[in-house]
């Protein structure tokens, strides 16, 4: 079937009906397995990292070795501020007693007190079955919440509260965060179209395509091994609504438009289908493709965030395609009340920029002094970078949450009372017969404040020697000081020494984030630089549109940092930069792919600078609602309690709309029409005469 057929398919007068039913068909087939898509959820690759990473390498080697290792900690924490009393030991005895039936082994260490006397610490590791491992921790919360003596504080933290928290504060919050998407894209639906019914068909469509897509990932999750995570899961649901209504937008302001030319309102639909295939299909190829970029990467969680991704961009297409306009050309005209587009003969050769006033103004602004427009809008983009000195990299533990948890709170008290590597000290794997120098290595770097004993392993091979820094395990200088570390046991001869633990880890991901950010980000930009010259047929307008978008997410980055800074969350979580990089690269581009599309079909009809003036105008009004509906779905993610979440949420949601109002608005447009016919060089539009656009006299000469 040829494409133009295809393209027809959902507006025929009898296709509509078959592509309803199958619709249907999938979504009686696509709902139960949609539902089950969180008993897939792996969340274990949130915090791993590539097998290749030393600290990889040293759970492993501790995991055959010590098999205890394998179990995560929970780590209670008793403190009184005027020192502990014999009440207080008391009840820590009782504790470690009843802890005991959910110890792992039955097994709780005994306390370890503070060198101020104020603070004791019992420590127990628990099941490696999810199950269990969560009916023991809030057990383990419930009893240190019971009954404790007035003015002992107390609070669980280690590994496993922390996960525990995690979960918790994320339980029910799919449902939240779908609530507040769906209405978020309601309320705008509403506004952009004023009308108590349109606003409905996409919302449904999108819902369906959610749907969907939600079912193809929980199959591909159950049978082809596909990672997926609450992180994944999250920006699946966003970019499902966001990029949907986004392609909606701009067919349904397409059918609008051919409603007024044809009197079928079949026929309206297959041209709107065939004109705005183009740049929809270009959008999901350059998003989707993005996404699948990150595939490239080595850490885990940002690698299973590509296809996951990818699945809801084709869903959606796939949904605003075919699904939609069937809805629409079933339902017929009456679906714009009060606006309903009539038909008008003659409507060809009619001013199409006349119906729309403010866009026609903002154009002949443009069109004025383009080289001004352009200067000053990429100038004030290059002072809003200047935000970038608020942010940095490297996301404490304690600031994870936006709101207290447990875990956080018991770190606290814990560096309080203790060397602030205690409740997570280092972890050294070494030979066993070199394990008297191990330890003398490791006392002798700075930064570490105790080493404790070799623990042999049973088949007498490794020991186990715990390092406890001097400074949280989360700080940079606990960082350094775990470089300073392994440079030292790497040295002892036969050692074959690996340092592991959580700071280990953090020090790993933070060079695994940089390795995946030299490697992605370029390639996502060649792969986006390769689709625009396929789409443009040129190399000048391409590398523009790339210079415009590397600029743009520049300065989101800063104006997220205003932005984050004043909401207490300057410090961005390791992964969030490249994300981020990603989604508005992908996505932002998206505006200008409609409007450039727009603009080499008007500019082979009625010449460049007429052509741009006449795209900028009539695809402005809907091009900047796709924008804000987007980004207001981005910004959602700010309903959940993870910081990471709610920066992610910020950078995107602002480099959108700053792609969206100024990027696609201004700077691309006065750009284009400085340079000229040579935006398309090499392609035959930069050889063409420019022609006057004899229905747009006035437009033509602001």
């Amino acid at each position: 079937m040829s494409p133009q057929r295809l393209a027809g398919l959902p507006a025929g007068r009898r296709g509509k009906y078959a592509v309803l039913l199958l619709w249907l068909a999938l979504l009686v087939a696509a709902g139960p397995l949609a539902v089950k898509l969180g008993e897939v959820q792996d969340n274990s690759t949130l915090g791993a990292l590539p097998a290749g990473a030393e600290s990889s390498r040293a759970a492993q080697r501790a995991e055959a070795a010590f098999p205890d290792s394998r179990h995560p900690l929970a780590v209670a924490v008793y403190v009184r501020d005027t020192g502990l009393t014999p009440a207080d030991r008391a009840r820590v005895d009782a504790d470690r007693a009843a802890f005991a039936r959910y110890a792992d082994g039955g097994t709780v260490s005994p306390p370890v007190a503070s060198a101020d006397g104020r603070a004791l610490l019992l420590s127990l590791p628990v099941s490696l079955d999810d199950e269990r491992r969560a009916e023991a921790v809030g057990a383990l919360k419930d009893r240190l919440a019971d009954g404790a003596p007035p003015g002992l504080r107390t609070a669980l933290t280690g590994e496993a509260a922390a996960e525990h928290d995690v979960f918790d504060a994320f339980s029910g919050m799919d449902g939240a965060l779908l609530l507040a998407t769906a209405l978020t894209v309601a309320l705008l639906l509403l506004v952009t179209y004023r009308s108590p019914v349109l606003w409905l068909i996409p919302l449904v469509a999108v819902a369906v395509a959610n749907q969907l897509a939600g079912a193809v990932v929980y199959l591909l999750a159950r049978h082809a091994g596909l990672a997926v995570d609450f992180q994944s899961q999250t920006i699946l649901t966003v970019l499902v609504f966001g990029v949907g209504v986004d392609y909606a937008l701009l067919l349904i302001a397409r059918y609008r438009e051919e409603l007024r030319r044809h009197a079928d309102r079949h026929a309206a639909m297959a041209v709107a289908l065939r004109r705005s295939a183009g740049a929809v299909c270009a959008s999901a190829a350059t998003v989707a493709i993005g996404l699948l970029c990150l595939l490239a990467a080595d850490l885990p969680a940002t690698r299973g965030l590509g296809p996951v991704g990818a699945v809801g961009i084709a869903a959606a297409l796939l949904a605003m395609t075919t699904l939609l306009p069937a809805v629409l050309v079933l339902c017929g005209r009456w679906l714009f009340w009060p606006f309903v587009p009539r038909y008008a003969p003659g409507a060809d050769t009619r001013d199409r920029a006349a119906d729309h006033g403010v866009w026609r103004r903002i154009a002949g602004v443009v069109a004025g002094r383009p080289r001004a427009v352009w200067l000053g809008t990429a100038a004030a983009l290059a002072a809003l970078t200047l935000g970038i000195g608020n942010l940095g990299l490297g996301l404490p533990d304690d600031e994870s949450f936006t709101t207290e948890v447990g875990s956080v709170a018991g770190q606290r008290l814990i560096a309080a009372h203790y060397p602030g590597g205690s409740a997570a000290p280092a972890e050294i794997l070494a030979a066993a017969g070199t394990a008297d120098r191990v330890v003398a290595a490791a006392r002798a770097v700075p930064g570490v404040a105790e080493v404790g004993a070799p623990e042999r392993s049973a088949d007498g091979r490794w020991v186990r020697v715990p390092a406890v820094l001097a400074g949280a395990p989360d700080s940079d200088a606990a960082r350094d000081t775990v470089t300073r570390l392994r440079t030292a046991v790497h040295a002892v001869p036969d050692a074959r020494a690996l340092v592991g633990g959580r700071t280990a880890t953090l020090l790993d991901e933070e060079r695994t984030v940089n390795r995946d950010n030299r490697v992605v980000i370029p390639l996502v930009l060649a792969v986006v630089l390769v689709i625009l010259v396929l789409l443009l047929r040129s190399l000048v307008a391409p590398l523009l549109l790339m210079a415009s978008v590397v600029l743009s997410y520049a300065a989101a980055m800063g104006a997220a940092g205003l932005l984050l800074d004043a909401l207490g969350h300057p410090r961005l979580f390791v992964g969030v930069p490249l994300q981020a990089f990603l989604f508005l690269v992908a996505l932002g581009v998206d505006y200008t792919i409609f409007l450039m599309t727009r603009a080499r079909e008007e500019v082979a009809r009625i010449g460049h600078r007429p052509g741009v003036l006449r795209a900028l105008t009539v695809t402005g009004g809907v091009i900047t609602s796709a924008g804000v509906v987007l980004a207001a779905t981005f910004g959602a993610l700010l309903v959940l309690p993870l910081v990471p979440s709610v920066q992610m949420g910020v950078i995107v949601a602002v480099g959108i709309l700053l792609d969206t109002l100024l990027v696609r608005s201004l700077l691309i447009p006065a750009l284009t029409l400085d340079l000229g016919v040579r935006t398309w060089w090499p392609g035959r539009l930069a050889r063409r005469s420019p022609r006057p656009a004899p229905a747009e006299p006035a437009l033509a000469r602001t």
